[in-house]
């Protein structure tokens, strides 16, 4: 049973996204001011604030197991700073592969000085809405693992969602570990939109 003040959390999480999405929709050309009350209220009233999306592979392991799991994702508005937080798992786009997805723990944001191991590379710091990610998987290569010591900074608009809960096994699933800050900000619509049978019927394991 979701307590009255969970709903109050989880509803202003719902006004906060559908505000957002809809000014973003607005300076982005596709609504126009008289749209924007009605596009803020149907994104109120209408959807989720998450979805669920399956991912397979070593790198995110132990995180994710090897054999895969359905994970719920937050939606975002938009990814940045003040929305997504170092320490997070995040659903990203492939910046190699423009229609494949990767899941990977945001590492570093704008401002992070990134020093390597290597003594031949010189040390710089992120730019303006760049971002670093990396696996957990800390057995793996960096060419293994995929993620930013190989292809480089991404840009925080290439992450669309945060991996808030993890469904491996009927009977092993639970919440994925990200920042503090996004803990916070995610357990009311945790509480919510959490529907574990439904994500066992997507489960492909």
């Amino acid at each position: 049973m979701v307590s009255v003040s969970t709903w109050f959390r989880y509803i202003a999480n719902k006004l906060d996204y559908s505000v957002s999405l809809s000014y973003k929709s607005y300076k982005g050309g596709l609504i126009n001011d008289k749209e924007v009350i009605d596009s803020v209220w149907k994104n109120l009233f209408q959807g989720k604030l998450t979805f669920l999306h399956w991912n397979k592979g070593q790198e995110m392991a132990p995180t994710i197991g090897d054999q895969g799991g359905t994970l719920l994702v937050r939606k975002l508005p938009t990814a940045d700073p003040m929305r997504v937080f170092v320490g997070d798992v995040v659903l990203l786009k492939d910046p190699e592969k423009s229609d494949n997805f990767l899941v990977r723990r945001l590492a570093a944001i704008e401002g992070y000085e990134m020093a390597s191991t290597d003594e031949k590379d010189e040390p710089f710091v992120l730019d303006k809405d760049e971002c670093w990610v990396l696996a957990d998987n800390e057995k793996l290569k960096a060419k293994e693992a995929n993620d930013s010591r190989n292809f480089g900074p991404i840009s925080m608009t290439s992450i669309v969602g945060r991996v808030i809960y993890c469904l491996q096994t009927a009977v092993d699933h639970g919440p994925v570990q990200n920042s503090h800050f996004s803990t916070r900000k995610d357990t009311p619509v945790l509480e919510v939109e959490l529907d574990v049978e439904e994500m066992a019927k997507h489960h492909k394991a």
